[in-house]
């Protein structure tokens, strides 16, 4: 992980800020359901300050039921979330995205699932054993994960570049032999997608996934400092929590996984990835089958398919989706095929521990008519 930020005068600041403009009041829970419940979680995280801004969008049966944004994408202007316009850091959520874009390389004879990655990466180092794309989409390859301040790194690194924080590194377990998740096996499977079609991997994800999925608001984050997007214009801020409140987070430059942890969008959009997901838009059915099929290691589930999370929650209802952690991000996208429920939320600060509150506002919108 990276290392926790001093409280400073400029938290203080904020904090006190906070403290006296924060408006609303908490809200009881009591005799509440559905959409009414859920709300009433989600406004009283931010008046107990334990996030700065949210934003949800709710999907059912392929209609868009509830959506909002819920405090501030930027505390020191009162800027408010827009959930169709203010833009989040969506942290692995980015994993679903290239699972997608893994699947149509696949379809059109670029790739097959078990190519090995020396096949289109042949200047990798070599290890003890060979690994292939499949088990880099899975987590099963023995790569290892971060280390230190990696996952805080602020280089301006392309996709190749970044391989020299971990290539030299031995495999953690023979492949296939054990599940590590991690963000690096998402570098190496984004570097062989580039490789093997030819044209930069965001390129191919925007032309064949973003593009016909309708995703105008998604966007990969610029590889330096010096470029500068008029595409981005409405990017929340990103903050860490203090025991102060709430700080700008550290600077960090995630283009080099973007495939992993990059992108950027709206709580809208990646709610419609969730609705193409569930309708199995885009690929072929037995496709979607393949990535959103659980591995199994020694005859025991993973709970992790091809770039998504294939698990059940508390009550045994059966999901697919993406929970993600990043600098100055937090974000959730489940995918209930039964219930044919799709739930998108961002959030701009890096993990307040926040998940059994999400979800509880989640449960509470599984049953609705």
């Amino acid at each position: 992980m990276f290392e926790e930020l001093k409280p400073t005068l400029g938290s203080l600041v904020t904090y006190l800020i906070n403290l006296f403009t924060t408006s609303g009041k908490l809200k009881s829970l009591e005799g509440l359901s559905g959409l009414e419940k859920s709300e009433a979680i989600l406004h009283n995280l931010i008046i107990k300050e334990k996030v700065p801004g949210l934003s949800i969008t709710i999907n059912k049966n392929g209609e868009t039921i509830f959506q909002n944004g819920f405090g501030y994408a930027d505390i020191e202007n009162k800027i408010s979330v827009e959930p169709r316009n203010t833009i989040f850091r969506i942290a692995s959520i980015s994993k679903c995205i290239t699972a997608l874009a893994f699947g149509k390389m696949i379809e059109e004879g670029l790739l097959q699932f078990d190519d090995s990655f020396y096949k289109h990466v042949p200047y990798y180092p070599k290890k003890a054993y060979d690994f292939t794309l499949r088990q880099l989409a899975s987590h099963t390859a023995g790569i290892r994960a971060y280390r230190g301040k990696e996952f805080g790194l602020n280089e301006p690194y392309s996709i190749a570049d970044s391989l020299e924080v971990f290539k030299n590194d031995s495999l953690v377990f023979e492949p296939g032999k054990g599940y590590l998740y991690n963000s690096f096996d998402f570098v190496l499977l984004s570097l062989a997608m580039q490789e093997a079609n030819g044209v930069p991997f965001e390129t191919y994800v925007k032309e064949k996934i973003l593009i016909p999925l309708g995703m105008t608001n998604t966007f990969a984050p610029p590889l330096t400092k010096s470029v500068s997007s008029i595409e981005l214009a409405n990017q929340a801020k990103f903050y860490t929590k203090t025991v102060l409140g709430f700080e700008k987070a550290i600077e960090v430059n995630n283009f080099y996984k973007l495939s992993g942890g990059g992108y950027l969008s709206t709580s809208d959009d990646v709610a419609k990835l969730g609705k193409a997901i569930l309708e199995q838009k885009i690929l072929d059915k037995g496709m979607f089958k393949e990535l959103c099929s659980p591995q199994y290691i020694n005859g025991k589930s993973t709970y992790y398919g091809l770039g998504f999370q294939v698990s059940k929650d508390k009550h045994d209802r059966s999901f697919i989706g993406h929970v993600g952690s990043s600098v100055g991000a937090y974000s959730n996208l489940f995918i209930y095929p039964k219930e044919e429920l799709v739930i998108s939320i961002l959030i701009n600060c890096t993990d307040s521990k926040i998940q059994d509150s999400l979800d509880n506002a989640i449960d509470a919108l599984i049953n609705l008519e």
